[in-house]
């Protein structure tokens, strides 16, 4: 049992693969152990099937009797055409210990399979990795808890907080690191958004770009009042998310008046803020009016999570607080 947080931990990293291509389904990653080796391992497979337990069994085979599984949220309980009901796959497989990290909020499956599983006769420990594994599916436990994808807004600046010239240039703020970084991030997450006026002045791809993932570029979405654009998702109001029922992560990504928007409407989740060591001065400022009125209210609102060097440039990473 001292090796569970490793195993779990292995686990959550198997299923990061999956995020950004399984919604609706969630991204789990899973993990069978026999002794000390690994003997399955699979993650939720793009468009959600197959599931990382099905995936882990069938690579375990025999090897599966009598071992321990590592599954990042309770395997599934509901019938699919799609494929069986993972906690029966399990409650036949001979497993005799799974570890999980966290129930299920979807209400066909919430609790049921922990109940199938113990029935079955295997042990059943939950909440090992429960954080970290809140943060892998954040796209996913959102969705079903909140109605609407989990939204991260992403800021490139300057340290004095601009984002542009006053003519508008703004490429490039940040080196080719930090891009980097926002190409992986964008390999993570179903749907990227930009507002009409970054649309108008940039044309962007907003595509990934890195080598190898170039196939996980997200779908696109435009904010705008105004008339749709062929190839992207045309949304009115940030409010209008919560129609996104096959999206998990939305990432915004500009400009000002995007990112203003979905702050003022409290949908952003996570900051990325990407810094760059340079002053500008006279600008466009990073975001705009959000509707606040009194400065106590801008505290503990945010809490700083991570930060790490990116070439010349420094990232920082911030979460909202919830109730």
């Amino acid at each position: 049992m001292k090796t569970d947080p490793r195993w779990m931990a292995a686990a959550i990293a198997l299923g990061e693969r999956g995020r950004g291509r399984t919604a609706p389904n969630p991204n789990v990653g899973c993990l069978i152990v026999s002794g000390d080796a690994v003997v399955g391992s699979g993650w939720t497979q793009p468009g959600g099937r197959p599931h990382a337990e099905a995936m882990a069994l069938e690579e375990a085979g025999a090897l599966a009797s009598g071992a321990t599984i590592y599954v990042t949220l309770e395997p599934c309980a509901h019938l699919s055409s799609r494929g069986p009901a993972c906690a029966d796959l399990l409650a036949s497989s001979g497993i005799e210990r799974a570890v999980i990290a966290l129930r299920d909020p979807d209400s066909r499956t919430d609790g049921r399979g922990i109940d199938r599983l113990r029935a079955a006769g295997i042990e059943v420990e939950i909440g090992i990795g429960a954080q970290d594994a809140e943060r892998s599916m954040a796209g996913f436990l959102t969705r079903l808890r909140l109605g609407r994808p989990y939204v991260t807004l992403k800021l490139a600046m300057s340290l004095d907080g601009k984002i542009a010239l006053p003519s508008g240039e703004s490429r490039w703020i940040t080196g080719e690191d930090a891009r980097a970084h926002v190409h992986a991030e964008r390999s993570r997450t179903d749907m990227i958004l930009v507002g009409r006026g970054t649309y108008n002045a940039d044309n962007p791809k907003l595509d990934v770009r890195l080598p190898g993932l170039e196939d996980r570029s997200p779908r696109r979405a435009l904010l705008t009042r105004g008339e749709a654009v062929d190839g992207w998702s045309r949304i009115g109001a940030p409010e209008e998310i919560f129609g996104l029922h096959d999206v998990n992560d939305l990432m915004v990504e500009g400009g000002s008046g995007a990112a203003s928007a979905f702050l003022q409407a409290d949908l952003v989740d996570r900051m990325l803020i990407y810094r760059a060591p340079i002053i500008i001065g006279e600008g466009k400022s990073s975001v705009g009016y959000i509707g606040l009125t009194a400065l106590a209210d801008a505290h503990r609102r945010w809490a700083f999570v991570d930060s790490r060097p990116l070439g010349i440039d420094r990232l920082e990473v911030y979460e909202r607080v919830r109730n």
